[in-house]
């Protein structure tokens, strides 16, 4: 597949456009800001469509977040106007009703609530900024469910959810993003683990899986296969 940066961030960049001409011609972008490739990228390429001071970005730390001057690094480069709004009183004021109803806490709760409450708090400040809330996730994550539901995985546009994680920092190069920015390992900020540990396989096998369809190991690919149809109903759902 013939991938050229330049004219598919234009196309993302027009895209942006004719959604906010036609779903909000005055309204803001509200972007949560990870400090990652992803939401580096959604804040960039709405700033070149919309210009700055319609983009405002949300940092939502869980108490303490190690990374977070990566974060503060994207919203001073693109200098846009942004809100830090730590979670973790909300999340464990849930977590502690919880515990005081005496539900047994797995899990994947403790590791899909943040999502949720962040996804929650985009809304609210959107709902007081005449905004409209971007999906940061992109084709990698989407493929193999590598997102939560009604967490980060939803939001009024989606302007990265045709473009692999290849595709996606090929495009922060061409915005000239910082590098420690595009090439930040991702990870869920809640483990030790990076994205592609917990997958067991990297993005770059997955995206030629997914662009060209090649793959060698067999049980990275029946992997890939089973992540793939067992998390349609994430994306059927929306």
């Amino acid at each position: 597949m013939n991938f050229d940066p330049v004219e598919v961030k234009n196309s993302c960049v027009n895209w942006i456009r004719d959604f906010f001409n036609e779903n909000g011609p005055k309204c803001n972008a509200i972007v949560g800001i990870s400090g990652g490739k992803d939401s580096s990228v959604v804040a960039s390429l709405c700033v070149e469509a919309l210009g700055k001071n319609r983009v405002i970005g949300v940092l939502m730390p869980n108490g303490v977040q190690k990374d977070i001057d990566c974060a503060k690094l994207l919203v001073n480069h693109l200098d846009i106007k942004y809100y830090i709004i730590n979670i973790k009183d909300s999340v464990n004021a849930i977590l502690n009703q919880m515990k005081s109803s005496n539900i047994k806490i797995s899990e994947q709760t403790i590791i899909n609530l943040p999502p949720r409450i962040r996804m929650s708090t985009l809304y609210a400040i959107s709902q007081s900024h005449n905004g409209r809330v971007a999906n940061n996730c992109n084709l990698s994550e989407d493929w193999v469910g590598y997102s939560t539901r009604y967490g980060d995985s939803v939001g009024d546009f989606s302007p990265l959810s045709n473009l692999t994680v290849t595709e996606v920092k090929k495009i922060g190069e061409v915005l000239n993003l910082p590098q420690e920015l595009i090439n930040k390992t991702p990870n869920d900020g809640l483990s030790n683990q990076s994205d592609e540990d917990k997958l067991g396989f990297t993005y770059d096998v997955l995206d030629r899986y997914i662009r060209d369809g090649e793959i060698e190991d067999v049980l990275i690919k029946n992997r890939i296969d089973q992540l793939h149809e067992t998390n349609q109903f994430k994306l059927k759902a929306l």
